[in-house]
């Protein structure tokens, strides 16, 4: 049995690089609910923190559908 340590290693860097971006998209989205909170709280305007909640939420669903995509489909 041979190991391809080159294949292995890029396996392991992609998921890695997805992981983390994963991970900042959803803490960003959390952020930003935090922040439209805190904008009706003060009666700000919180077009903005929902919109960017919204985004970074609406890509990790992407990010996560497209993971189970590939691993039905595969």
């Amino acid at each position: 049995m041979k190991i391809d340590w080159a294949a292995l290693g890029s396996v392991f860097g992609v998921s890695l690089a997805v992981v983390l971006g994963l991970v900042l998209l959803f803490s960003g989205g959390l952020r930003a609910l935090s922040a439209l909170e805190a904008a009706q709280e003060r009666q700000a305007s919180t077009a903005l923190p929902t919109v960017a909640a919204a985004v970074c939420l609406l890509a990790c669903v992407t990010v996560v559908l497209f993971g189970i995509y590939l691993i039905v489909a595969g």
